[in-house]
């Protein structure tokens, strides 16, 4: 085994010390320490965890101190010999921003390592005006939301050691006010999360081919990332194992489930075994535009009734119990192609009486359950945390993530 050094046994994921790889074992390590949260965790403990040898382990805690990401939290308790000191992420040290571009409001949020929200701001937004005005009304808003969240200290830490994990604040708008991960973008699809170039967003065709990604890098100077608003929320909640939580993923916290985002449109965000599946054109998801009546209502896609068409017409109609069952023949159609173990709820339109669709979907999904005879009863359903912050908080697990390794799709 000439060139690798890793320990012999490992308990969880295994890392290995080669140049090509180093980012992923900081990755693993750094992910671990996430998890410990402000009790910490040894060097040790991150050793077998890994599988990397505690010498390994020390490099990369190493540079982790030097960069202000790991700080010291204490010793633990002796059980004979040294006590072992316990280190622990820096939350602090880092920031993302998720934006969660709809098609009538933007929302903009500042979160540190943790994920936890620093500071939000939120208005009003017209998807369908020209590229320059919502491009300037994003950086308008991301602008004020770093500045008034990081303000002098921001300003004092940039140039820390995010810089080797995926980059600070370049010159621009931003500069200066780091160490900041960058941005993420999420807004309605279909599009191309790799490019971040937008295809026909579903009743703005103009934005077809336009460059999201690379234009607002180029606004903001720092790096940006851009994906659906459902896969953006799905990612977020796999990160912070919302799925598995309470009577979720039958036990499986890396289980599978289905976000369901009821807002100004319909889609879904999918995840299998704790990661996002955009499928190989980036185009999973698109929950919206099944057809559940042939001879429905014309939907903004250009076919007859859809399942968002039907849905937002009853929304519109001020009928909560219609829209809910509408969403639950849907949901059951995804339930019985994927099985899949989990429903999640979201969007503004759901926020406004979670009861009603809650109660609605899950009575579609019980009854197909018994329809079917399926031994573990239906399909739980739940309407996901975070309210309508959970596409912008998903959007900063966009770049937060793949730093400590985790949900990438």
């Amino acid at each position: 085994m000439g060139g690798v050094n890793r320990a012999t046994r490992s308990s969880g994921p295994a890392g290995a010390n080669l140049g090509a790889v180093r980012s992923h074992n900081t990755a693993l390590v750094l992910g671990l320490l996430r998890d410990a949260g402000g009790e910490g965790i040894s060097r040790l403990e991150l050793a077998e965890r890994t599988g990397l040898t505690p010498q390994a382990v020390s490099k990369i805690m190493g540079r982790l101190r030097e960069e202000g990401l790991v700080a010291e939290a204490g010793r633990q308790v002796s059980t004979g010999g040294k006590p072992r000191t316990v280190l622990r992420l820096v939350p602090e040290a880092g920031h993302a921003v998720g934006v969660h571009l709809d098609r009538d409001e933007l929302r903009v949020v500042l979160v540190d390592l943790d994920g936890a929200v620093v500071a939000e701001r939120g208005g009003d937004l017209d998807l369908g005006a020209e590229a320059e005005v919502v491009l300037g009304a994003v950086g308008d808003a991301v602008r004020v939301l770093v500045r008034d969240g990081l303000g002098p200290a921001g300003r004092e830490a940039s140039g820390g050691g995010l810089a080797g994990l995926g980059g600070v604040a370049r010159s621009g708008g931003l500069a200066g006010f780091g160490p900041l991960l960058g941005v993420g973008v999420a807004l309605p699809g279909p599009l191309d999360h790799v490019r971040g170039v937008l295809h026909r967003v579903t009743g703005f065709p103009r934005w077809n081919g336009f460059p999201l990604r690379d234009a607002l890098a180029e606004w903001l100077g720092v790096p940006v990332v851009v994906d659906k608003d459902t896969n953006a929320a799905a990612l977020g909640l796999a990160v912070t194992g919302a799925a598995g939580r309470g009577n979720g993923s039958n036990g499986n916290p890396r289980g599978s489930f289905a976000y369901l985002h009821l807002g100004s449109g319909l889609g879904a965000g999918l995840v299998f075994d704790g990661r996002v599946h955009r499928g190989a054109r980036t185009g999973a998801g698109e929950f919206g535009h099944q057809v559940i009546q042939l001879d429905g209502p014309l939907c903004e896609c250009g076919n007859q009734g859809c399942v968002e068409a039907l849905c937002l017409g009853a929304v519109a109609r001020g009928d909560a119990a219609e829209a809910a069952r509408v969403l639950g023949v849907a949901a059951g159609n995804l339930v019985g192609l994927l099985d899949i173990d989990v429903v999640l709820l979201g969007g503004r339109t759901v926020a406004g009486a979670p009861e009603a669709y809650v109660r609605g979907v899950g009575e579609v999904l019980e009854a197909r359950a018994r329809r079917a005879g399926a031994p573990a009863g239906r399909v739980p359903v739940r309407v996901a945390p975070c309210g309508e912050r959970v596409v912008a908080e998903g959007a900063a697990q966009l770049l937060l993530a793949p730093l400590f390794g985790r949900g990438a799709g």
